[in-house]
């Protein structure tokens, strides 16, 4: 592959992977910051729990829409100017978060720092594709993305250990500013790993996603992606909210978001080893059927030692499994529209991180207990195990080695 373009200074792989493992981890702080947030924020603003919940959907709507366009985009431009626009964007409209004083400010600025966040989240993943060889790329785009759940443990911790003398409007400024400050380092250090453009290629969005024979592959990862993130974003902006109602306290709820995210970051990294070795098909499968089980553990959960371990399942499971789709997705379409045929991805997926927290909201405005919410996202799961065995059946758009993600298949 031959950059478009290069930087100035030429990065180590390892080094741009840091690189992106900070913007992510500033992704996940922010996201997080939501959550944990949350408990705090709804009485000072007067929000219910439905307005609550249309306000954190807002954040994933803002990034179905930032996905889908900067995919398309850098698969133009380039990765890196359509990366540093997408942090400077949810720097700035984190900020714009901690200074909302109404529902509509509110939702307003978690809607644009979603778009920040999605139009970031493809070209991480184009990145670590396009510089890893084969039999190392899911290691390295989970490596990246340990960033999101470490960025939200460092939230979890503050909420943990500061108590009631961390306000939430700090936490945002605080999440606001750290993006704005990386711009430059990304506009520096970051190479540009978009190969050269072709004009005999073909970019075409609908052939893209569907020619070649790749309606079933893109159908069954936009199902997946969907159902997966419903579940995630329902625990990353509702699990410190539906431990309180079991009857404990905030600062147990924010423990259970810590010991998610911990779990998660030692998911990632595990999971997406294995993938690169022994293939993700199967692996994926047994990781999804655990999420169901934790799922279930979690709900009947009544200690808090049993919400924390059933807490860290869900977060190896359903983040660790997350991580490894990330590195999978791009194996199914051409390099030349390898950050759209992702972005699309996250942005049709992206409906179930809109409606997750939707659906919680929903349900617990309709009486729906902690346990009754988490229960009903058991059959969720269920359908992902099935969708998974099915694409491992697709054969990927350009087979990678023997040991790597499609392997065992």
């Amino acid at each position: 592959m031959t950059p478009a373009s290069s930087s100035p200074l030429k990065l180590a792989p390892g080094l741009v992977v840091g690189i992106c493992f900070f913007i992510a981890a500033l992704e996940g702080y922010d996201i997080q910051a939501f959550g944990v947030s949350a408990p705090h924020m709804a009485p000072e603003l007067k929000l219910g729990p439905e307005q609550m919940g249309l306000a954190g959907s807002a954040a994933m709507l803002g990034l179905m829409l930032g996905a889908l366009g900067g995919g398309w985009l850098a698969d133009r431009v380039g990765r890196k100017p359509v990366l540093a626009a997408s942090v400077l964007a949810f720097g700035l409209f984190s900020i714009l978060t901690a200074l909302a004083h109404n529902f509509e400010t509110l939702t307003l600025a978690r809607l644009a720092t979603g778009v920040g966040f999605g139009g970031a989240m493809p070209n991480l993943i184009a990145v670590a594709t396009e510089i890893s060889p084969p039999e190392k790329r899911i290691a390295t785009t989970t490596s990246m993305f340990c960033g999101l759940p470490a960025g939200g443990a460092v939230v979890a911790l503050l909420a943990r250990f500061g108590g009631e003398t961390v306000d939430w409007r700090t936490l945002f400024f605080i999440g606001g500013a750290l993006p704005i400050l990386l711009v430059p380092v990304i506009l520096t250090l970051m190479p540009e790993t978009r190969p050269e453009p072709d004009p005999s290629q073909d970019h075409n969005l609908a052939r893209g996603l569907f020619g070649g024979g790749r309606i079933p592959a893109t159908l069954l990862i936009w199902l997946i992606f969907g159902l997966d993130l419903l579940v995630t974003y329902l625990l990353l902006n509702w699990l410190p909210t539906l431990v309180i109602a079991k009857g404990f306290t905030a600062a147990d709820g924010a423990t259970a978001s810590l010991w998610q995210n911990v779990a998660s970051v030692v998911g990632a990294l595990i999971l997406g080893r294995l993938s690169d070795r022994y293939g993700s098909r199967w692996l994926l499968i047994g990781v999804f059927a655990l999420l169901a089980l934790a799922m279930a553990g979690l709900s009947a959960a009544t200690t808090m030692t049993a919400i924390a371990v059933y807490a860290a399942a869900a977060g190896f499971t359903v983040v660790g499994g997350l991580y490894v789709l990330y590195g999978v997705a791009p194996t199914y379409y051409p390099p030349q529209v390898r950050a759209l045929g992702v972005g699309a991805a996250i942005a049709v997926g992206r409906l179930g991180s809109i409606i997750g927290p939707l659906l919680a909201g929903d349900l617990k405005g309709m009486g729906y207990s902690a346990a009754q919410i988490l229960m009903a996202m058991v059959p969720l799961v269920i359908l992902t195990v099935v969708a998974i065995f099915a694409l491992g059946r697709i054969r990927p758009f350009a087979a990678p080695p023997a040991e790597g993600p499609a392997a065992g298949s």
